[in-house]
């Protein structure tokens, strides 16, 4: 089966899922896929043109803290800035905390009744690496799978085909 779906929300899900094999709780999982998503996009897009150089200051890594402070999670070969909240560990973007509910109705809206699916396809792809393998593997892990676009401006946004099946013949 196959779901017709641009990359950022596949990338997305593929990220919280990985977060959780490596021991962050789902709503923790959501935020950090949804910024790691975020940040590949902004990179992509600068890198064609479609965005401008990141702002002063951006890249300065946060030194690791208590509640509230910012500090670094890697995930899927990419630090993201992340800080401990009451509610948890939430990735950052700007100053605000990612929430992860609006994550969750993304997910939905942009999987529809296909999310159950890929995300138990991804899950077993994800939970067949020890954690640290994964760690080191996943983003070309997702390489693999992710939808086939266009290269350069053309692809961007562009949907393409996400096979569930190849992401299922990924576990070990």
């Amino acid at each position: 089966m196959t779901v017709s779906i641009n990359r950022a929300p596949v990338l997305t899900l593929w990220a919280a899922v990985v977060a959780e094999r490596l021991g962050f709780d789902p709503p923790a999982a959501l935020s950090l896929g949804k910024a790691m998503a975020g940040l590949t996009a902004q990179t992509k897009g600068r890198r064609l043109g479609i965005y401008g150089p990141p702002k002063v200051g951006e890249g300065e890594k946060p030194k690791k803290a208590g509640l509230g402070e910012e500090f670094w999670v890697e995930l899927c070969g990419r630090p993201i800035p992340a800080k401990n909240t009451p509610d948890g560990v939430r990735a950052v973007s700007g100053a605000e905390p990612v929430a992860p509910e609006p994550v969750e109705r993304y997910l939905s809206g942009k999987f529809g009744e296909h999310l159950p699916d890929v995300r138990k396809a991804m899950e077993r792809v994800a939970g067949s690496y020890p954690p640290k393998e994964l760690a080191e593997k996943a983003f070309s892990l997702y390489e693999v799978f992710r939808p086939k676009i266009a290269s350069g401006t053309r692809g961007w946004g562009q949907k393409g085909e996400l096979d569930i099946a190849l992401i299922e013949s990924l576990a070990k």
